[in-house]
This record gives structure tokens, C-alpha cells and sequence, in this order.
């Protein structure tokens, strides 16, 4: 069964989720802006092997296949004929990965405006990811977040990763939260489609990929960081509708 299938779509606004009880986090490119360090990581490796005839991998053909997308679903597109050869390919290049992000992790802007505000409602949050579990407990640790996250779910852990709903809902049983009044935030149409489908309202960032794509997947507003005013004006009008769940601390 399809993501698609089971899809269960929100119609909810974010002030409609009163009283708010969780919050729902993507990790690349939604907590930190990690989309260069793996493009970068990507072009020079492949660059080596002589992938695409030696021409470096550009940065539309990194967002259509690779951005958001869980390492198996990556081994498939780039090494169809070799998927064991695919997986090591991508274990040596997390590794690459990781030595880039420990040096240089940006966080996406306004990120701790909107941790302090879950923090002082006492909402339950969680961090939801298709990457490797070395790759997300460096990037939380790096961005201070070890004690935020009340727990981290890995796509590798479901019976399906992102697109599909299996790691929301996952999220959803463990936090103990209903849909009705949790919100995700995604940078990826991977990630938003795995949101939408699990029936929760998904902020969408325009970190890196393009506005015109992440619009397909559906998201309940986009925004271009964690300061934009859009953003903070539906939390403020949540704010009015009733707030946050005092069972959520």
C-alpha cells in the first residue's frame, strides 16, 4: 500500500490544531542547512568515479533525485545495475558527510526563536528522519538539540521511510499525540508527502529546494526560514485559539 493510498490529508490550518500538543521536525535541511555539505559530498565522489561521464552532478539534478530521499531509494537511482556497490558508495559518502558537517553546521534561521516557544509551552517534540543514525544524532548534537528531542525516529526503523507516513506515525504513537493537534515541519517533497499522508498540517521550508516543487507535496504554508512572519502569525493565533495542551509538558 502506497503512501498515496492511506493518505489521510489535513485540512487544518495551524491555528485549527488547538491546543497544539506536539511538534514534528525533519532534520536536513529543516534544522540545520545541510543540503550543501551532501551536495558537495555527492559531486566530488561521484565526480571520481566517473559518474555522468566525469561531469559533477548539478544542483537540479541533486534536488530531483537525492534531496530528501532515504540512502536505499538513493542506491536504486544512482546504481541501478549495482545496488550492493550503491550502498557502500553511500556509507563512504555519510562518512564524507559527517566530517564536513562537524566542522560547519549551520542552523536554519530563527530555529532557536521556535525551540524556546516549544519549550515554553511545554509541548512533546520530536525529530523525524530518513537519515543514517550516525548522521542524525551528529547533526542534533552539533545544533545543541540532544535535550530537545524528546525522542528521534529514523526511517531505517519503519517499514517504510519517507514519502511514506510509516515515520510520522510512528512519531505520533511513541510522543503519545493525536494528528489532530501535532504539526510537522520539511524542507523536501519526500518529507512533506510523508507528513500530508500521515494527516498532520506540514510547514514547509524553502531551504534549498524549489517553491514550484515543494507546492505538489501539499504543505499547509511555506516559509523561507523560522523568522518569517507567516509563520508567526499562525502560531499567534493558535496562541489565541486556546494555546497548547497543559497534558503536553
Amino acid at each position: 500500500m502506497t503512501a498515496g493510498e492511506i493518505s489521510v490529508q489535513s485540512k487544518k490550518s495551524i491555528p485549527d490544531l488547538a491546543p497544539l500538543e506536539a511538534v514534528l521536525f525533519d532534520v536536513d535541511g529543516t534544522l540545520c542547512d545541510s543540503d550543501p555539505l551532501h551536495h558537495h559530498a555527492f559531486r566530488e565522489m561521484l565526480q571520481e568515479i566517473g559518474f555522468n561521464n566525469g561531469v559533477p552532478i548539478d544542483e537540479e539534478f541533486f534536488v530531483k533525485n537525492i534531496a530528501g530521499k532515504h540512502n536505499s531509494d538513493i542506491a536504486a537511482i544512482l546504481f541501478p545495475d549495482d545496488i550492493p556497490r550503491g550502498i557502500k558508495f553511500l556509507e563512504d559518502k555519510e562518512a564524507m558527510f559527517r566530517r564536513l558537517a562537524s566542522e560547519n553546521l549551520p542552523p536554519i534561521k530563527g530555529l532557536y526563536k521556535l525551540t524556546k516557544w516549544i519549550e515554553d509551552r511545554g509541548l512533546k517534540r520530536a525529530a523525524v528522519t530518513n537519515a543514517p543514525k550516525p548522521n542524525a544524532e551528529l547533526m542534533i548534537s552539533k545544533l545543541g538539540l540532544k535535550d530537545f528531542f524528546d525522542v528521534v525516529i529514523l526511517g531505517s526503523d519503519c517499514e517504510h521511510a519517507k514519502p511514506h507516513p510509516d515515520p510520522y506515525l510512528k512519531a505520533l504513537e511513541v510522543l503519545k499525540v493525536s494528528k489532530d493537534h501535532t504539526f510537522v515541519c520539511e524542507d523536501s517533497v519526500s518529507g512533506i508527502r510523508a507528513g500530508v499522508a500521515a494527516g498532520m498540517p506540514v510547514v514547509g521550508l524553502t531551504t534549498r529546494n524549489p517553491e514550484n516543487q515543494l507546492m505538489t507535496a501539499e504543505p499547509t504554508i511555506l516559509i523561507k526560514d523560522y523568522e518569517d512572519p507567516k509563520l508567526w502569525a499562525a502560531l499567534e493565533e493558535l496562541d489565541k485559539k486556546g494555546g497548547c495542551s497543559k497534558t503536553a509538558a
